[in-house]
This record gives structure tokens, sequence and C-alpha cells, in this order.
């Protein structure tokens, strides 16, 4: 860990937050464009899909902190819509330079937030919350996301994710 949050109770949410920055990437390797989008004959949400839903929640956490950056996602993932079958997902390239460009300034945010501001009440659709329970699934949804890809990447023929 960089740093250790102002929030005791972050700790261990800030040491999964950095892991999952560099696991995204590495989950990402070498995965071909016009594979990202493939859904082998299933309903399943393909690689591109889920990367973009994971950039977004970071983005869309941001906010909670008044970190206003745009990305490439658009409205595809507003409101925790799902996959759209004929849609022009972003590229794996884009989402990357948008994971980038947003986990830096939201660790800072989370190192920084006090438990005020963690104890303040976060609402989605149909859900109400505080904002450290929406970063606590926010967390264990990033791991779940990119543990799909790494079974994506085995199952498209790729080698498995190297986590060094």
């Amino acid at each position: 860990m960089k740093t250790k949050p102002i929030s005791d109770k972050l700790y261990g949410l800030v040491v999964l937050y950095e892991m999952h920055t560099d696991f995204l990437l590495k989950a990402l390797a070498a995965i071909d464009e016009k594979d990202a989008k493939k859904r082998m004959d299933t309903k399943a949400n393909h690689i591109a899909w889920i990367t973009g839903s994971v950039v977004y929640g970071r983005y869309h956490l941001a906010k909670s902190f008044d970190i206003d950056l745009l990305s490439s996602t658009g409205e595809l993932f507003k409101d925790n819509q799902g996959i759209i079958d004929d849609a022009n997902y972003p590229s794996i390239e884009e989402f990357t330079k948008d994971w980038q460009k947003i986990s830096e300034p939201l660790l800072q945010a989370l190192l920084n937030a006090t438990d005020k501001k963690l104890d303040e009440p976060y609402e989605m659709p149909g859900m109400k919350m505080t904002l450290f329970d929406m970063i606590s699934f926010g967390t264990y949804r990033e791991a779940n996301c990119i543990g799909q890809i790494a079974l994506w990447r085995r199952l498209l023929g790729y080698p498995g994710m190297n986590y060094m």
C-alpha cells in the first residue's frame, strides 16, 4: 500500500483497490479486440462489457468525492444497464486509458476519506446505503469482474492471467 488511509476501516479495501488496479490490466493483457466482444453463442457478458462496467463503476464512485472526470463509457452503463446486443463498445485500449486516468485520483480520495465522509448516505436505483457500504460492494464487484475476465481469457484460448 502506498499510504495508510485516514479511516482505519478503509485499510483492507484500499489494499484490494490497489491490487485490482493492477489486476484488471493484467487480465486484459494481449486480448485481441475482436475477442473482447465475443460471447461464444451465449448471452454472457463479453470482456468489453465487463471491463466497461468496472471502469464505469470507478468513475461513478469518484463522483461521490467530487471527482468529475469523463470516460469513454458514455451512457452505455448508466443506471446499471446490462449488455446491449448491437452496441458499439469502446476498445480495450480506451477502457484501459480511462482506468488509468481515474484510478489515482480515486485512490487519493479513498486515502483521504474520513469516517464522517464514509457514513454519508449513498443512493442508487432501488438501494440506499452508506458510501462505505458502496465502496465495499464496488470492491467485491471489481474482484468478481476481474475473475470473469480471467475465465474468458482461458475460454478464448489465451494463457491464464499473470498475477506477477
